[in-house]
């Protein structure tokens, strides 16, 4: 199975300006980022970024996709990316978010692997177990909800399914329920790309900001499954930068 990796590198960022380039055990970490793209089974790695000195900081690493400053979404940037390269309507296309230095790459394998197998779905995502209450009813962890199959039947930032007995009068007792943090990788057949961009943001997604929703709206399906290894969590914040930046350092 062949299959495409893109990395959307924005240097604006409202927590951390300048993330990509942010400096992790010598190397930026959009550069981090692109090597454990390499890692997996895709046969090209890009990075698409807006800004020249994204550009610049990857010169001999990885190729680079320059695309426009005035994409709404990460989505819309990976569609261009699509165009700009020619790629088939059936071609698969993995995104991997800028901010995940330790992402493991057989989680990158697996998704677009499940896209593959699943040919009646449009994109492909994962999902880990919530083991704490305290990120089911975190707003900023979204949580999935899919059928026997494999198929999404929702993502939202509220705690679903919401456990009528356990949670009644404020309770938060998860134990006796299975709930799933949706993982920010997908996978794209890059025709689907091509429709996504030409659709209006739905209520949904405008409700929840959650851009899988539009696809969903449409009427594509989309399919999840457990990743077959823990992902660590990305880098928003200067605390998380620095827990990474330790990380490797010990490594080193």
């Amino acid at each position: 199975m062949s299959f495409y990796v893109v990395v959307p590198a924005r240097y604006a960022s409202t927590r951390l300006p300048g993330k990509p380039l942010a400096d992790l055990a010598g190397k930026p970490m959009v550069a981090r980022v692109a090597e454990r793209c390499q890692l997996s089974e895709a046969g090209s790695v890009y990075v698409a970024t807006d800004d020249q000195r994204i550009a610049d900081a990857l010169e001999g690493l990885v190729p680079v996709v320059m695309t426009r400053e005035d994409h709404p979404s990460g989505t819309d940037r990976l569609q261009e990316v699509a165009a700009s390269l020619g790629l088939a309507d059936d071609d698969i296309i993995v995104n991997v978010q800028g901010d995940e230095p330790l992402i493991p790459a057989a989680v990158i394998n697996q998704v677009a692997a499940n896209l593959a197998a699943n040919p009646d779905c449009q994109m492909a995502t994962l999902c880990e177990p919530i083991e704490c209450s305290e990120d089911l009813f975190n707003p900023n962890v979204v949580k999935a909800v899919f059928d026997a199959n494999g198929k999404a039947l929702y993502f939202s930032r509220a705690p679903i399914p919401w456990h009528r007995d356990a949670f009644a009068g404020g309770g938060r007792d998860i134990s006796g329920g299975q709930w799933w943090r949706h993982i920010g990788i997908y996978a794209y057949r890059a025709g689907f790309l091509h429709r996504y961009v030409t659709w209006e943001p739905a209520e949904l997604e405008k409700l929840e900001s959650l851009e899988q929703l539009r696809a969903m709206a449409n009427g594509e399906s989309i399919h999840i499954a457990p990743s077959c290894e823990p992902v660590p969590g990305g880098i928003d914040t200067p605390e998380d930068l620095q827990r990474v930046q330790t990380l490797l350092a010990r490594q080193q």
